[in-house]
């Protein structure tokens, strides 16, 4: 108890916006983020900025596009800007063959339209294997919609299907104010940091040595607000930024969480791939006796995951990867299970994936972040997150609701023998799995993915 008494005091000194607790809203579906986010585009004012890491050329992109140029065509002084990622923009899906860039799309928009938006593209590194534009956030006046989702028709419940996520809305003109900032002071402007919406894009090569300097700018710049002690009624807000191991606030920030965890820990996160900290640091949680909550995906339930009936592509095996990384953590860890200080839960609802990410810690603190907390989070990609401490539990209610939403497709898994194993796997996977198990290649996947 003494430790994590001086990990919460590490974390109550942080930097911190007071915020009403009223003004954090907590939505429950991807179609009533789709809704709220329709809904801010068209009242804003003054300024909108979204940060994701990409905006799908599809139903659901092209529907955002279309409301964020009439806005800006009704209110030219609107300032409309969108960041996606650079390397990301300029390709099509994962297994999806002779598909364009969204950069296509972005082109067309800016073509048809009088008064232009600004999109960029991010690129934290010369190639998108080695870190990505992970930042979330979306702006609207004094308005705050977080969420770990992009924008395309499964992110946004357009069709038959959903990804779920966490989704959130905060109105504060300060923390508004940082996030606007933040992108300001690192992203405009920069000769890293390209339009994507005209014909010339220059490639990553001829961006080498921007990018090289961008790189260390993305590692020391942090939020900048006025800080504001929080008086009663009101929550703090620490928004934090983070890229790579070393002196990244982000991942310290989640760790210091995780050991100033006293009774009860929940997590969230889509791809069970722990980096080695976060894993050494739950263990000796549950070593405490500290009751912790892994709400994970199942596999079915992963972005990549191929029926067996369909055709085999590599990709698909990512959610047997993850899976085997599940199977061999809960036989470590099956005592806990069996004693209900450990429980796994994976989350499963008809064809729909998962994609939740985050941490409650007791009733009192939150970390609301896209981060996968997962190796490839930890040390490639250019990650953000807000952390919430909220001493008075007044968002308690509230947060426990959010809880039993996401829990409310999920089994507690109670022996690790409910996990298939490699023989129970199509042939296509055991073959794959054991050629990246036979050239080690697994090291390196854990660290990429």
């Amino acid at each position: 108890m003494q430790l994590a008494n001086y990990y919460r005091a590490l974390l109550a000194q942080l930097p911190s916006l007071a915020v009403e607790a009223d003004r954090v809203q907590v939505l429950h579906s991807a179609s009533a983020f789709r809704q709220r986010l329709l809904e801010l585009i068209a009242a804003a004012q003054t300024r909108i900025c979204l940060v994701a890491l990409y905006l799908q050329d599809d139903e659901a992109g092209r529907e955002v596009l279309t409301a964020l140029y009439q806005a800006k065509q009704a209110n030219p002084a609107l300032d409309v800007r969108l960041y996606v990622d650079f390397h990301r923009a300029q390709r099509g899906l994962i297994g999806h063959q002779g598909q364009g860039g969204n950069h296509l799309m972005y082109r067309e928009f800016a073509e048809r339209y009088p008064h232009p938006i600004a999109i960029h593209g991010v690129p934290v590194k010369g190639r998108e294997i080695l870190g990505v534009l992970h930042l979330k956030g979306f702006v609207f006046d004094d308005v705050v919609l977080y969420s770990g989702a992009s924008l395309n028709d499964i992110y946004l419940h357009r069709q038959d299907r959903y990804r779920f996520d966490r989704y959130h809305q905060i109105t504060d003109a300060g923390l508004a104010d940082s996030m606007i900032d933040y992108v300001d002071r690192l992203f405009a402007n920069n000769p890293a940091v390209p339009l994507l919406n005209q014909a010339d894009i220059p490639r990553a090569r001829q961006l080498r040595h921007a990018i090289r300097q961008f790189k260390q700018q993305m590692r020391r710049t942090q939020y900048r607000y006025p800080a504001r002690p929080r008086q009663p009624g009101q929550v703090a807000i620490t928004p934090l930024a983070g890229l790579g191991k070393l002196g990244n606030r982000l991942n310290r920030t989640i760790r210091h969480l995780l050991r100033g965890t006293r009774e009860t820990l929940f997590i969230c996160t889509p791809y069970f791939n722990l980096p080695k900290p976060l894993a050494k640091d739950i263990r000796s949680l549950l070593r405490k006796g500290v009751e912790v909550t892994l709400v994970i995906g199942d596999k079915t339930a992963n972005d990549f995951y191929i029926p067996p009936e369909e055709a085999f592509r590599t990709i698909g095996g990512l959610p047997y990867l993850y899976e085997t990384n599940l199977r061999r953590f809960a036989r470590a860890n099956q005592t806990f299970i069996y004693q209900g200080k450990l429980n796994i839960m994976l989350w499963r609802h008809e064809r729909n994936s998962y994609h939740l990410k985050g941490l409650f810690v007791d009733d009192d603190l939150a970390m609301i972040t896209g981060n996968n907390l997962n190796p490839r989070a930890w040390g490639l990609d250019l990650e953000n997150g807000l952390l919430l401490q909220d001493p008075e539990r007044l968002l308690r209610e509230r947060f426990e609701a959010e809880k039993a939403n996401i829990l409310e497709h999920c089994r507690r898994l109670e022996h690790f023998s409910e996990i298939e194993e490699l023989a129970d796997y199509p042939e296509p996977v055991q073959k794959l799995l054991r050629r990246v198990s036979r050239t080690r290649a697994n090291v390196l996947l854990k660290r990429l993915l």
